[in-house]
Order: structure tokens, then C-alpha cells, then sequence
């Protein structure tokens, strides 16, 4: 059994890797992570062979993290995947390869191994990412925007007279504060990615993941397809690859 966790800006995920196939796991924020509750719930699983993480940034609690499997697995063969030039099919186009996102890195790893390219790939969480790979697996490089959440703690941080409202509405122009703000930021991660795929040449498949990809996809005008665990799926082709 392997383990893969993607540990994002946001929330920990993990999910095991067994018999080519992928068992999704758990979801922690990360603000709830403590020594105590990763020891707790992983205690329960059956020691990895070999875990494969991908961090979009080193931080104590990555740290704490491995500490932890560490911890409960000494034994465990612990592999950080970082982006390279060329791999696994698709080739990177950020002129210093290392400083994509490993968590775009290995979407753009998925995408290549499990859907059809061309593809625009929109990673909706804490920012917005999109990228293009196209049908020979070369990345066309891509795009970064505050996310939902970003979006609306910049506007209450930069003005005198907006606040950040958490609450969902009804999509559409409104009549009040809050819901205009709620549709404003919506309509502009929507537009975002449909203002990228407008400029393609080609038609490309539309792929969403991340945290606001439900709700994002509901105004797009191109039906797409969404992988909440696309992140994990290039950790499993890492792995399999490496086996």
C-alpha cells in the first residue's frame, strides 16, 4: 500500500494507492491540523510502503507532517515530488521548471495520463490557476488570479466600505452588498477561464479541480469536466512510474 498526500494552501488530503487504484481518503483545513488528529487517524491505516507528497511550499507544518509519518511508519520510503524540465510524458514550459507549482505540475501529469489533450486545466482554490497542455503533452504555460475567497478579503481589506461575507447567493446582478460581491468574484473566475479557452485556436477539454470548482463550473458556458483529486492522480503516476 502507498500513501499520497497533497498538501495544499488550504486543506491536507490524502488518498492510498493499492492495486493501481486510487482509494480517496480524508481532507484536513489546515488550520485544524494538530500532532494529536494526524496521529489519530493515521494510526488506523495500514503502514505505507511508500509515501509520496506534494507541498506547495515548505512550512512548519509540512514539517509536522512528516514528522508524523515518521513517527508511525519508520520504515516508510518518503518521496517530495517536485516539477522537472521533462517527465512522465509532459514537458514543462516555465523557463526555470522548478518554480511551477508542483501542484500544477502534477495536474498537468494527470491530465497526460488520463484524458484527452489538448486540455485547459483550472486548478479553483485558494488562487486560480489555468494551464494548457496540448496534444503532444507540451505545456503552453498558463495563468494565476486570486481565488473566490482571495478576491473578496482583498476588496473588504482595500476599501472603507466593503466587508467579507462568507454567505452563497444567488448568482446574477443584485440589490445589495454582499450578493453583488458574491457575483462579482464569481463572474470573474468564470470569465477568466473562458476568456482563456476563447483565445485558443483549437477546441480544448476543459478540466476543474480545487475547492470552487462546482460552483465556478455552474457559470461557465462550455460544460467541463471535474477531477477533485487531480493533484493525487499525478502522485499515483509518479509513483507507478517509479515502482
Amino acid at each position: 500500500m502507498n500513501l499520497l498526500i497533497d498538501f495544499g494552501n488550504t486543506r491536507l488530503k490524502w488518498a492510498i494507492l493499492q492495486n493501481g487504484g486510487l482509494i480517496a481518503g480524508l481532507a484536513l483545513l489546515n488550520q485544524q491540523i494538530t500532532r494529536h488528529k494526524l496521529v489519530k487517524i493515521w494510526k488506523a491505516l495500514t503502514p505505507p510502503e511508500r509515501l509520496a507528497i506534494a507541498s506547495v511550499s515548505s512550512t512548519p507544518l509540512l514539517d509536522l507532517v512528516l514528522e508524523v509519518a515518521v513517527e508511525l511508519w519508520p520504515a516508510v520510503d518518503i518521496i517530495q515530488v517536485k516539477p522537472e524540465a521533462y517527465a512522465f510524458g509532459v514537458h514543462n514550459a516555465y523557463q526555470q521548471p522548478d518554480k511551477l507549482g508542483v501542484d500544477r505540475w502534477l495536474a498537468l501529469v494527470a491530465v497526460r495520463s488520463h484524458y484527452q489533450l489538448p486540455a485547459c486545466i483550472a486548478d479553483c482554490g485558494t488562487a486560480i490557476t489555468v494551464d494548457l497542455i496540448d496534444a503532444h503533452g507540451r505545456h503552453q504555460g498558463g495563468l494565476i488570479s486570486p481565488g473566490l475567497t482571495l478576491m473578496k478579503k482583498s476588496l473588504a481589506e482595500g476599501t472603507a466600505g466593503l466587508q467579507y461575507y462568507e454567505t452563497d447567493y444567488l448568482a446574477g446582478p443584485a440589490n445589495f452588498t454582499g450578493a453583488a460581491i458574491y457575483s462579482g468574484t464569481l463572474f470573474a473566475a468564470a470569465g477568466l477561464i473562458e476568456h482563456v479557452l476563447s483565445k485558443q485556436s483549437s477546441a480544448m477539454k476543459l478540466i476543474l479541480t480545487g475547492g470552487d470548482a462546482r460552483i465556478i463550473a455552474a457559470q461557465l458556458g462550455i460544460k467541463p469536466i471535474i477531477d477533485a483529486d487531480l493533484v493525487l492522480r499525478g502522485l499515483a503516476v509518479v509513483l507507478t512510474d517509479k515502482a
